[in-house]
């Protein structure tokens, strides 16, 4: 029997600055509403558009959210500052789709399995919709 051995690589560049963002996010110094457009703001195309009209519909859907930045990302808390929902463009970690997500904090329970997170390469009025209703049963 042959030993197969793996070189540890580390962490990626992308996730040793995700770690950074995210010591700069917890020192406070992050100003959630302004941190969130700039974030949105420096995305390359079509990750801005989707990450501009999702931000618009988490607002007007559920005002209570609260935008901040998680882990260099847009995200939307709770009152208590814990993380409900959040964006992850696919340009952040050169993936081919990006992904709006819901923490453990969304209030999704379905049976014994639901969806936490969608792949979007495209917003339709269906799908727009789909994320609405979700982002309102996630805050109940």
């Amino acid at each position: 029997m042959t030993k197969t051995t793996r070189k540890a690589t580390g962490f990626s560049d992308f996730e040793k600055e995700a770690m950074k963002e995210r010591i700069h996010e917890l020192s406070g110094k992050a100003d959630g509403e302004s941190a969130v457009l700039a974030k949105i703001a420096a995305m390359p195309e079509p990750d801005r558009s989707l990450a501009k009209r999702l931000h618009t519909l988490i607002r007007k859907s559920a005002p209570e959210l609260m935008p901040k930045t998680w882990y260099g990302m847009p995200a939307y808390a709770n009152k208590d500052g814990q993380v409900v929902c959040f964006f992850q463009n696919a340009g952040k970690f050169k993936a081919r789709y990006a992904t709006f997500g819901f923490s453990d904090k969304a209030k999704l329970d379905e049976g014994t399995m639901w969806p936490t997170s969608f792949a979007i390469t495209k917003l339709t009025a269906a799908e727009e919709a789909m994320i609405v209703r979700l982002v309102k049963k996630a805050v109940k």
